[in-house]
């Protein structure tokens, strides 16, 4: 059983990806290749042994080169991906901003996916009615409610979803990288949401490229490289080993 105060416990947590050795001349190839047992893949450890315990209301910044496993502990996480050895043990509820446009349908406007993106998030109708224009108002987007979100900017798809996942205050804030499609004024504006939630208990994983906005957000820091952890603890001990 987890302590009371810890609220994500990853143990040992190992992740394969079979990566294809050969390539194959369209579907057809594939399947038949397939249904002659021929095809031929390379195991991939994307993370290996991770540990890690995170309490409730800290701040954690994951830092690493791009593949390096970041984006796939914080899928391991939020249960969008199984260990294939090890265990991940979450305690509360997740508001997840991993992927841009996830839970969007680009064909339809932003009012339509206001209200599909708060249902995939388990929000009834009618909380969503009740902060519609809030959400709306957050994400700068008065003008454009009703223009398919196919016709979004990134910047302004990212303005939305971070507008919708954080109309609560969940237990965990999972930030992966949709920030940096951002301007400035509204990455500051982000920032402030954000530091408000971890004042009111809210857990946060934050991805960025940005080192000054982890050293800001973060006060404690896993480095993943390779898949495995190099370093992890406090901020100001682990940013200079990664510089």
């Amino acid at each position: 059983m987890m302590d009371s105060n810890i609220v994500i416990k990853v143990t040992d947590a190992t992740v394969r990806f079979n990566k294809a050795t050969e390539s194959y001349n369209g579907l057809k190839e594939y399947v038949i290749k397939m249904l002659k047992g021929e095809l031929m893949f390379q195991e991939f450890l994307a993370l290996k042994d991770v540990n890690l315990e995170i309490r409730k209301g800290e701040s954690w910044g994951l830092i690493g080169t791009n593949g390096s496993g970041k984006s796939t502990l914080l899928k391991l996480i939020c249960g969008i991906l199984k260990p294939y050895k090890g265990r991940v043990e979450v305690k509360g509820s997740i508001a997840p901003l991993i992927e841009l446009g996830a839970g969007f349908d680009p064909e339809l406007t932003a009012r339509e996916n206001i209200y599909l993106n708060g249902a995939v998030l388990g929000h009834k109708k009618a909380f969503m009615q009740q902060h519609f224009n809030e959400i709306i108002e957050f994400a700068e987007l008065e003008e454009f409610i009703d223009v398919p979100l196919k016709n979004f900017s990134s910047g302004m798809a990212a303005r939305l979803g971070f507008a919708i996942a954080t109309i609560v205050k969940p237990d965990i804030l999972i930030v992966d990288e949709v920030l940096a499609v951002g301007d400035a004024a509204f990455q500051e504006k982000c920032k402030k949401r954000m530091e408000k939630m971890l004042e009111g208990g809210t857990t946060l994983l934050f991805v960025s490229h940005s080192i000054e906005q982890v050293k800001e957000l973060c006060k404690n820091i896993v480095w993943i490289d390779k898949g495995n952890v190099r370093a992890c603890g406090k901020a100001e001990d682990i940013i200079p080993l990664y510089d």
